[in-house]
C-alpha cells in the first residue's frame, strides 16, 4: 500500500510513535527490528559530509543521537566539528567515508556547497543512508528532480534544511489561509536584500597556492576544473568599493544592515557569527579572509550557486509553496523582469523575477514575485504605509514562543521565533522586535515582513524564514483569532528528519515535497541568464520556447564526478 508519498509501513510505525500500540505486543522492540525499524528510544548513528559552518550547526540539532563520522574538504574549515565531535572518524572524502564507515552509519547531514549536494546525497542514498541536505536542495531544477526519483528508488528517509517549514508560524499562515480570511491569493510578493558577498566580478584573478588544509579538487567535486585564487589587489579593491557603496546605502540609520543577508556573519539575530563563532559563513569583509571563492562566495558563482534565490528564497518563499500548493507542474513560466547587470560568471546584484502559476484545485491562478531589494519593503498594498501595515505592539495573537524562549531550540534560529522577524527587518527596513511588544523593543522602520500575501478579501505578510506571521494593516491582526489549529506542530526540524529515519512518518520537508519545490524556485537561476519569458513543460523539465536557455538547466559533471542513480 502506497498513498500520498507514505508507505503502509510508515503508517503503521507512525502510529507507534504516537502510542497507538495494538493489543498483542506489535510495537515491541523485536518486532519493529523485525521490519526493519530502529526503536525510538536507540540513537542512530549518523555522519556529517560538512564538518564546520552551516553543517555543524545542523550537527548540533543531532546531539540526541551519536555523531560518528564527519568529511569536509577544508580541515581548517572543518575544524569545530573535529573539536566538537573528537571521537567521530575524520576524512577527507566523503566516498571513502562511506565505504569504510558505511556500517556504522544510519543517516547522513549534507551541509556543503550547493553544487555537491546532488552526488553526496545521490552516493549516501545508495548506501541506505537517511539524507539531511542543506537548502537549497539542489543548484538547478534538472538535479532536484534526480533527487526526487533517488528517494523513491532508495526508500530511506530525507529533508531539506528549509527549517522555516517546520516553524508554527509557517503552518499558521497556512491554515490562515486555508481558512478564507484573506480571499482569493494571485499575487505574492516576497524580498530579500543584495547579497553580502561580492558579485558582479568580471575579472577572475590570477591562481593563487591553496591552502595547506583545503583539497581543492574535491572542493570542486562535479564542477569543472580551474585553478583556485584567493583574489589579488585589484579584486580586493574592488570588495573594498563595494562594501563602502553598501555602508554609504545604510547609513547607520535604524534597521540595521538592510542590504545583509539574514544568517550572515555579524547577524546575531539569525545565528551569525556574532552569535557563534563556528556559525555561518558571510561576504568579504564581514568574516575576514574570505577568498575569491571560498569559503562563503561560492553562492554568487552559477557554476557552485543559485545566489540568494536559492539561499533566502527558499526560506522565504516556503509558506507560499507550502499554503498555495505551488509546484512545477502548475508553473506556466518564469522570467526575470529586472536585473541591473548581467556579469559573466556571477550573479547580478539585483534581480526581480516573475512566476506565474496557474489555478491549482480551487485556488486562482497566482503571480509570485521574487526580489533582491536594495533595502526598504520591495512591496506594501496600495494606500497602506508601511506604518500602517506593521503589527501594533502588544496586540493579536501570539504566535512561536515569545522573545528569547526559543533560543538554541531545534528548527528555530538562536534567539527564537522572534529572530527571524529581526532578520526580515533587516531585509525590509527595520522592524518591530517583537510581536507581542515590549519595553526596548526596535524602533520599528518597515513593514517588519519579506513575503506580502495579496488577496481578494486582505492581505497576510510572513516574516524571516517563516517565524513571523500577521494580517495586513496591523490593526486587523490585533482584533483576529486564530482559526482551528488543521496541522499538527512540529518537534524540531532535525528531529522531525530523525525520526523519519527510525520508520516514524515522513519528515516535513522530504524530497517528495522539497525536490519539485526547489525544482520551480531555481529555474529564476536559469531566467536571470536569459532575456524574455520562459515557458515550462513539467513532464519533459524544458523550456519550450527557448532552446538556448535549456543548456542552463543540463547536468555537466567533470569526468570521475558523474551522478548515476
Amino acid at each position: 500500500m502506497k498513498d500520498n508519498g507514505i508507505s503502509r509501513r510508515h503508517f503503521l510505525y507512525g502510529a507507534l510513535l504516537t502510542g497507538a500500540i495494538p493489543a498483542g505486543g506489535f510495537g515491541t522492540v523485536p518486532s519493529l527490528k523485525f521490519l526493519g525499524y530502529q526503536s525510538p528510544n536507540e540513537k542512530l548513528n549518523i555522519a556529517g559530509i560538512g564538518a564546520g559552518a552551516q553543517a555543524f550547526n545542523d550537527l548540533r540539532q543531532c546531539e540526541t543521537e551519536n555523531i560518528v563520522a564527519l568529511a569536509d574538504v577544508d580541515w581548517a574549515r572543518g575544524e569545530a566539528g573535529f573539536q566538537r565531535y573528537e571521537k567521530a572518524a575524520k576524512y577527507k572524502d566523503f566516498r571513502q567515508m562511506l565505504d569504510k564507515e558505511g556500517k556504522n552509519i544510519d543517516a547522513v547531514v549534507i551541509g556543503i556547497p550547493d553544487h555537491n549536494h546532488t552526488i553526496a546525497a545521490v552516493y549516501c542514498m545508495q548506501h541506505g543512508k537517511g539524507v539531511y541536505v542543506e537548502k537549497p536542495l539542489t543548484r538547478i531544477a534538472t538535479e532536484a528532480r534526480l533527487l526526487e526519483q533517488a528517494a523513491l528508488k532508495y526508500k530511506v528517509a530525507t529533508q531539506m534544511g528549509n527549517q522555516g517549514y517546520s516553524h508554527e508560524a509557517t503552518r499558521v499562515a497556512c491554515e490562515i489561509f486555508w481558512s478564507g480570511e484573506i480571499g482569493e491569493v494571485r499575487e505574492v510578493h516576497a524580498w530579500t536584500g543584495q547579497p553580502s558577498w561580492p558579485q558582479g566580478m568580471t575579472k577572475v584573478p590570477p591562481p593563487t597556492p591553496v591552502p595547506d588544509t583545503l583539497d581543492w579538487d574535491l572542493w570542486l567535486g562535479t564542477a569543472a576544473s580551474r585553478p583556485y585564487t584567493a583574489g589579488d589587489q585589484e579584486y580586493k579593491d574592488f570588495v573594498a568599493a563595494r562594501n563602502a557603496a553598501r555602508a554609504a546605502a545604510r547609513g547607520g540609520g535604524a534597521g540595521g544592515a538592510r542590504g545583509t543577508a539574514p544568517g550572515a556573519a555579524g547577524d546575531p539575530a539569525a545565528g551569525g557569527r556574532g552569535a557563534d563563532q563556528a556559525g555561518r559563513g558571510g561576504g568579504m569583509g564581514m568574516m575576514g579572509g574570505d577568498g575569491f571563492y571560498l569559503p562563503f562566495n561560492w553562492r554568487g558563482f552559477y557554476d557552485f550557486g543559485s545566489s540568494l534565490i536559492g539561499d533566502w528564497g527558499v526560506h522565504i518563499l516556503g509558506p507560499a509553496n507550502w499554503g498555495l500548493q505551488l509546484s512545477p507542474q502548475s508553473l506556466i513560466s518564469v522570467e526575470c523582469i529586472n536585473k541591473d547587470a548581467l556579469p559573466p560568471f556571477t550573479f547580478p546584484n539585483e534581480i526581480a523575477l516573475k512566476y506565474e502559476f496557474a489555478a491549482r484545485g480551487n485556488m486562482p491562478p497566482v503571480t509570485v514575485y521574487w526580489y533582491h531589494h536594495a533595502g526598504g519593503d520591495a512591496y506594501l498594498p496600495a494606500n497602506m504605509t508601511a506604518e500602517q501595515a506593521r503589527k501594533i505592539s502588544g496586540t493579536g495573537p501570539q504566535v512561536g514562543p515569545a522573545r528569547g524562549a526559543g533560543a538554541g531550540r531545534e528548527g528555530l534560529p538562536p534567539g527564537g521565533a522572534r529572530a527571524g522577524e529581526a532578520a526580515a527587518a533587516r531585509q525590509g527596513g527595520a522592524a518591530t522586535a517583537r510581536q507581542g511588544g515590549a519595553a526596548g523593543a526596535r524602533v520599528p522602520q518597515g513593514s517588519g515582513y519579506n513575503c506580502i500575501f495579496v488577496g481578494s478579501k486582505g492581505y497576510l505578510g510572513t516574516s524571516g524564514r517563516g517565524e513571523g506571521v500577521g494580517l495586513l494593516p496591523g490593526e486587523r491582526w490585533a482584533d483576529y483569532t486564530l482559526p482551528p489549529q488543521f496541522l499538527t506542530r512540529s518537534p524540531g526540524h532535525q528531529r522531525d528528519w530523525i525520526r523519519a529515519c527510525k520508520g516514524g512518518v515522513p519528515a516535513c520537508s522530504h524530497f517528495g515535497i522539497a525536490a519539485p519545490y526547489t525544482e520551480w524556485l531555481v529555474l529564476g537561476s536559469a531566467a536571470v541568464r536569459v532575456e524574455g519569458k520562459l515557458l515550462y513543460n513539467a513532464k519533459t523539465g524544458l523550456f519550450t520556447n527557448n532552446k538556448d536557455a535549456n543548456k542552463y538547466l543540463q547536468l555537466n559533471y567533470r569526468k570521475g564526478w558523474e551522478v548515476k542513480l
